[in-house]
């Protein structure tokens, strides 16, 4: 009765997730510039996101963040994510979720960084259980992923997530964690650490030649809670660049609601000198 259940969930997940990632096209008024005229190309929902953060030294961060990128930085602290999640509903626009490819379990690895004034995302890696979606993402979005064995299960209002890295592409990665919402859902204030850590509205990309491509992503404001975790296992962050001995900073995301743009190329030429954001500004 409850595969049955968790079935039915999923069915009523993917027929439902089309118009709700429309839907947050009405909400701008939070975004720090304007949507894209042209139309977007992609949908998706991430649910049951975990926010894993760690503060560590700029000047290590930087040594795996390619120029022209500027990591940013808050109360002079680089920040890397360990994000697991499960997608669904994703699709073309103007299309349905296929069944048996629109939702897969996806980890990322992240740190944050500001190209030409629009501060965005920049990941390290990218694991997913779909090859279709690594395959797609690889090429048209020339991002990290990689293929994972990858397995994801709710009990008693608790995420036990498990992903080990099956892909030669990458260095060996695996992540084992139990993890829960622990508080109520409030939006991130502005100039707060949270909204410099969740509020971004862009990723990062390098083309063949090593110049920087930027896709634009919307959501509403992230509906963040206070999280706890029992992080297992952890070896995602890239080789070389070694996460703190410290508690992480952890929030939790039930559900999120996105739709993204394809790449473009970002004119660096009159960037001058990038800034670095934080709460002093």
């Amino acid at each position: 009765m409850l595969e049955e259940d968790e079935n039915r969930a999923a069915v009523r997940e993917t027929l439902t997730a089309p118009a709700r990632q429309t839907a947050a096209l009405s909400e701008t008024a939070h975004r720090p510039w304007p949507l894209p005229q042209r139309h977007w190309v992609m949908g998706q929902s991430w649910l049951d996101l975990l926010f894993a953060h760690w503060p560590l030294d700029a000047a290590a961060v930087r040594r795996h963040v390619p120029p022209p990128l500027v990591v940013d930085t808050f109360d002079g602290a680089a920040w890397v994510g360990i994000t697991p999640f499960r997608v669904s509903g994703l699709r073309l626009t103007a299309t349905p979720p296929l069944p048996g490819v629109s939702a897969f379990p996806e980890l990322n690895a992240r740190t944050y960084v500001t190209v030409a004034d629009k501060p965005g995302i920049w990941f390290f890696s990218l694991d997913a259980a779909s090859r279709l979606a690594v395959a797609a993402a690889r090429r048209f979005y020339h991002l990290p992923y990689f293929r994972a064995r990858m397995s994801v299960e709710r009990r008693d209002g608790a995420i036990d997530y498990a992903s080990d890295r099956r892909d030669d592409r990458g260095h060996e990665a695996r992540f084992r964690a139990e993890y829960r919402p622990a508080g109520a859902e409030r939006p991130a204030a502005p100039g707060s650490l949270e909204h410099f850590l969740t509020e971004r509205y862009c990723l990062y990309a390098l083309d063949p030649d090593g110049r920087p491509l930027r896709a634009d992503i919307h959501h509403v404001p992230w509906p963040l809670r206070p999280a706890e975790a029992e992080i297992e296992t952890n070896t995602m962050s890239p080789p070389g660049l070694e996460l703190p001995e410290i508690d992480p900073l952890l929030h939790f995301s039930a559900r999120q609601d996105v739709v993204i743009w394809s790449l473009e190329p970002v004119d660096v030429s009159g960037r001058g000198r990038a800034r670095m954001t934080g709460a002093s500004g």
